[in-house]
């Protein structure tokens, strides 16, 4: 058996998410069920992330030991044939057998895409969050500073996440930067850091976009590090504008 790294992207929106559910369609059920249709014995594959439904991914990393003597680039030719079109595999290569998707991870990197323009893009449904007002991008970059270092970020998860978050890590994490970019309407927050809660990048974004409409402030950020309030944090914004970027091993 060898241990194999693999990266792939997906279309997220017709998904429940990375992790395999009982009866519901998700990325990891949909390749290890081509795993199986190539190998004909079962595959059991470790992803890095979970990711929640309808959240997309560009380069998203997972590991998985296999009994097969098929050639790294022949394997990513015949699991994207048996794909569905919205996942692909980018690449596989061999790994040290104690590599571990996830928790062989020292970082990620999200993008919060979001769709700045008057009108909604039809051909960008599931993709992107639709934002029709006017952005404030200076005092949103100047937001996003406040989140750099290492803060508790309990108020920035799900409050059911919560419950199931190991306690050797608890809710502290460090973000190590967070840019906001604009191109041709279009705005993306940038996010890198060592991990991530339920959510969490999906409530910061929502915090800036509250802040743009003046129904927080860049202390409201402050006190909900030092408070664990979730109500000094924003709105938890759809999972059609995230993406995983990149992981960082």
């Amino acid at each position: 058996m060898k241990n194999f790294k693999f990266i792939i992207s997906f279309n997220g929106a017709g998904y429940h998410g990375f992790q395999r559910q009982l009866k519901l369609p998700t990325i990891q059920s949909e390749i290890e069920t081509a795993f199986y249709k190539l190998l004909c014995t079962p595959v059991k594959i470790t992803g890095c992330s979970r990711t929640d439904a309808g959240v997309h991914a560009r380069n998203f990393c997972f590991s998985a030991f296999i009994g097969s003597a098929i050639p790294e680039e022949n394997l990513v030719k015949a699991l994207n044939a048996l794909l569905p079109t919205d996942i692909a595999v980018l690449s596989c290569e061999q790994a040290d057998e104690h590599f571990n998707a996830r928790f062989s991870a020292k970082g990620k990197e999200y993008i919060y895409l979001i769709n700045n323009k008057k009108q909604r893009d039809v051909f960008l449904q599931g993709l992107a969050y639709h934002y029709p007002f006017k952005m404030n991008l200076e005092l949103m970059r100047e937001a996003a500073q406040v989140f750099i270092g290492e803060h508790d970020f309990a108020a920035f998860c799900r409050s059911d996440g919560l419950k199931e978050i190991n306690s050797k890590y608890g809710t502290v994490r460090e973000i190590t930067a967070f840019e906001v970019t604009e191109k041709d309407g279009f705005v993306e927050l940038i996010i890198r850091g060592n991990g991530f809660l339920y959510n969490m990048v999906r409530i910061m974004a929502g915090t800036l976009i509250y802040i743009n409409e003046g129904k927080r402030s860049i202390r409201d950020i402050e006190e909900a590090f030092l408070t664990k309030n979730r109500e000094k944090a924003g709105k938890t914004l759809p999972p059609c504008g995230l993406y995983l970027n990149k992981v960082f091993y």
